[in-house]
């Protein structure tokens, strides 16, 4: 007589089964975890007004060529200087491995006539000075902080004093041939504020 009984899958068959139904599971169980959390994660983005707060649109137009202005974005000074072709220049001709940060102008712009930096010393986040005519701009004809001595030239990069850094510089786009939007994506790479 012969035996009909269906004879067990091998030990090798059970085990390959085994692993596909546990990665399978795993799998399931991680998808289900990740929809399960994706609400509460995207609760955490920031919503349309504070995202509308993030970026500033400025008009260039009423800027004249060596002119400085001064407009806030996030609460922040940030200094725009229509630089003129002396301080274009003068800013280009810098020996960059001269510099405690170094940068070229050429990184720190996206159109050489306009400067755009964030108006607050590394030193310390005191406001340097520099924006009006009769303000001292140091032996580099950027900006001075009084407080500590620090002085920056016409890239806004450090040259004197204690602040380790040059000044930042946000991210912006210019957004008609007039106007720029600071904090938008685009622009000159910078670290983050």
């Amino acid at each position: 007589m012969t035996d009909t009984t269906p004879s067990e899958p091998s030990a090798p068959e059970n085990s390959g089964r085994r692993d596909f139904l546990l990665y399978t599971t795993v799998a399931t169980a991680a998808v289900g975890a990740a929809l399960a959390l994706w609400p509460f994660i995207d609760f955490m983005n920031p919503s349309a007004d504070v995202l509308a707060l993030s970026t500033t649109d400025v008009d260039l137009a009423p800027i004249q060529v060596g002119q400085r202005v001064t407009v806030k974005w996030r609460g922040r000074p940030v200094f725009i200087a229509r630089r003129t072709e002396k301080e274009i220049a003068e800013a280009r001709q810098v020996n960059v491995a001269s510099l405690r940060d170094p940068q070229t102008d050429a990184d720190r712009v996206v159109d050489p006539q306009w400067l755009i930096v964030v108006g607050v010393c590394t030193h310390l986040g005191c406001i340097p000075l520099g924006e009006k005519p009769s303000d001292p701009r140091g032996p580099y004809g950027g900006w001075f902080c009084p407080c500590h001595g620090s002085i920056y030239d016409t890239s806004a990069r450090i040259r004197q004093g204690p602040a380790p850094k040059n000044l930042y510089v946000p991210h912006y786009a210019f957004i008609a041939p007039h106007a720029v939007q600071i904090g938008a994506p685009g622009g000159p790479k910078a670290a983050s504020v």
